[in-house]
C-alpha cells in the first residue's frame, strides 16, 4: 500500500523512513522515561497510534483529541467493566464493544485505542492506570508527533 501523498517509489520510501524513524524516536523515548522515572508513559497500543500519527498525520485519526480521548475513553470503560463485572470472557468483549460505541458516537475515533480494554483486562491495572499511560502517555506521542513534523522535512508532495 503506498503512503496517500506519495507520488514515485522514491518519495514514498522517502516518506516511510522518516515515519519509522519519528515513531521509532518517540516511543523509544517513552520507553526510556518508563525505565528511568519508573513512572508508566507507555502501552501496547501506543505502538498502533505511532503508525497512524506519525506515518498518517493528516488523517482525522491523529488529530490530538482523538488520540487522547480515545485512549483514556477506553481505558475508562475497560477499567469499569473489569471492576463491575469481573474478568470474564463476555465482560472483555462487552468493554470493547462499548468502547466502539463511546468513540463513534463521542467523534473521538483512535482504532488502536479499541485494544485498551484488553491491556486493561491483561494487567488488571488500578484507575491510576488512566492517568499513567493513558493520558500522560498519549499525551507525549501527540506533543512529539507534532515535533516531529516541525523538525522533519515535508512530509507531502506539494503540487
Amino acid at each position: 500500500m503506498s503512503h496517500p501523498y506519495a507520488t514515485s517509489a522514491r518519495h514514498r520510501w522517502q516518506q516511510a523512513l522518516l515515519a519509522g524513524l519519528g515513531g521509532g524516536l518517540a516511543v523509544g523515548l517513552l520507553a526510556c522515561e518508563t525505565e528511568t522515572l519508573h513512572w508508566p508513559l507507555l502501552m501496547g497500543s501506543f505502538g498502533s497510534s505511532a503508525v497512524i500519527v506519525f506515518g498518517f498525520p493528516d488523517s482525522g485519526f491523529s488529530k490530538a483529541r482523538n488520540v487522547v480521548g480515545a485512549h483514556v475513553l477506553c481505558v475508562f470503560i475497560g477499567l469499569l467493566c473489569l471492576k463491575l463485572l469481573g474478568p470474564a470472557w463476555w465482560s472483555a468483549g462487552l468493554a470493547v464493544g462499548l468502547c466502539i460505541a463511546a468513540m463513534i458516537g463521542s467523534r473521538m475515533v483512535h482504532p488502536p485505542a479499541g485494544s485498551n480494554p484488553l491491556l486493561v483486562f491483561a494487567l488488571k491495572p488500578g484507575w491510576m492506570f488512566l492517568v499513567s499511560p493513558a493520558l500522560l502517555g498519549s499525551l507525549a506521542l501527540v506533543l512529539l508527533a507534532w515535533a516531529w513534523r516541525r523538525l522533519a522535512p515535508p512530509h507531502r508532495h506539494e503540487t
